[in-house]
């Protein structure tokens, strides 16, 4: 029998499939590969044999291939395009005397959290990661108390990814937020310490709100652990 363990999502976006269809189909195909499907509600499982009755039979190459990376999840890739999406922008570009913005602080630990304990990032997952958004402002919140304030354009810079990445992908902040442009930045020392704050918390939140990790008995990563690039 031939096994997929590519979820092929790149072949329904062609066919014409919605951004939203694609977002599903990608969750819980990642879902069923870890849990499997018995544990998915009947209209979800019906939704994948459809999408999979619309895909092109596969040919199969041999024995090989495997489970996407960590580095290849819908999650971490929507992270890492907020990340650079920073790090190209004028307002970083500005910055001198080893000044740096808090967001690329904060999601640079998001993302080494996410690498070292490398949570499935499946419908589950994904779904409990909305409680991390909260922290991030409260983060943010305590790195204005701190620093300058500048401005970043979240909504321009989110269209921007969304036209170049994956249209699905939602906004890096809530809805809520009083200051939606807010973007503090941080002297050295300062930055230094608002990274270890930052790190302690994320790496319990993430064992802590993914599922998948609910298990894990992996201990925290030594303070000059970094994912392999």
């Amino acid at each position: 029998m031939l096994k997929v363990s590519d979820n092929r999502v790149d072949e329904l976006k062609a066919l014409g499939w919605s951004p939203e269809d694609l977002r599903k189909y990608e969750e819980l195909w990642e879902y069923r590969q870890r849990w499997g499907a018995i544990n998915l509600e009947r209209e979800d499982r019906v939704f994948l044999r459809q999408a999979e009755a619309a895909l092109p039979r596969p040919v199969a190459h041999g024995k090989g291939g495997g489970r996407k990376s960590i580095q290849e999840k819908s999650h971490y890739r929507w992270l890492t395009a907020q990340l650079e999406a920073m790090r190209s922008s004028p307002v970083e570009a500005g910055l001198e005397n080893g000044r740096i913005g808090a967001w690329p602080i904060v999601l640079e630990e998001e993302l080494r959290a996410l690498a070292y304990y490398e949570p499935v990032l499946g419908l589950p997952d994904t779904i409990k990661a909305k409680a991390i958004t909260p922290a991030r402002e409260r983060w943010i919140e305590a790195a204005a108390a701190s620093g300058e304030t500048l401005s970043f354009d979240f909504p321009g810079a989110l269209e921007a990814i969304r036209q170049s990445g994956t249209s699905s992908w939602k906004s890096l902040r809530s809805e809520t937020v009083e200051n939606p442009m807010s973007y503090p930045v941080l002297d050295a020392e300062a930055a230094a310490s608002f990274r270890a704050m930052v790190r302690q918390e994320v790496l319990a939140l993430t064992r802590s709100t993914f599922p998948s990790l609910a298990d894990t008995s992996k201990p925290e990563p030594p303070d000059d652990w970094q994912p392999s690039r």
